[in-house]
């Protein structure tokens, strides 16, 4: 199978990305798995809530803060990391940053319409299947598509 690069990143060196949490939100209802999705605040294309290390904080819980901040999610934590994805972060009026987003679950309890960032995004549900084709970046489809809620270990539990 042939890797295909996401935009921007063929010529950045392993060493060149920086590092970011990114979260899977998710439920399962009636044995359907869904995914949520928001827009990124420049372009509005479908993305999952990401972004850098919270001081203090572990990997799966900088994830669950993205969620909260971008999305309203209030969730459970899962310390699984499904995979990395890369991407260029488009910055305005400055270079873009290459990104490499460690991915984890966060199990949605309850979406709150009070949020840092609800007057910046729109949210989505859609099925694991349809958030892949939505997305602009091939590794984070593959993770999307191959999902399953099922195998996960809740935060703490082995």
């Amino acid at each position: 199978m042939t890797q295909v690069e996401p935009p921007g990143v063929e010529a950045v060196a392993d060493s060149d990305f920086r590092q970011q949490f990114a979260a899977l939100c998710f439920s399962v209802t009636s044995g359907k798995t869904r995914v949520l999705l928001i827009t990124s605040r420049g372009t509005g294309r479908w993305i999952v809530p990401k972004g850098w290390f919270v001081e203090g904080s572990t990997a799966a819980g900088s994830a669950a803060r993205e969620a909260w901040e971008e999305a309203g999610v209030v969730g459970r934590i899962y310390d699984t990391c499904l995979g990395t994805y890369r991407y260029m972060k488009i910055e305005p009026k400055k270079a873009d940053i290459p990104c490499r987003a460690q991915i984890f679950p966060v199990k949605v309890l309850s979406l709150k319409g009070d949020y840092p960032e609800r007057h910046q995004r729109r949210r989505k549900w859609f099925s694991p299947k349809k958030a892949a084709e939505l997305v602009d970046e091939p590794e984070l489809a593959e993770i999307l598509r191959r999902f399953d809620p099922g195998a996960l270990q809740p935060l703490g539990k082995s």
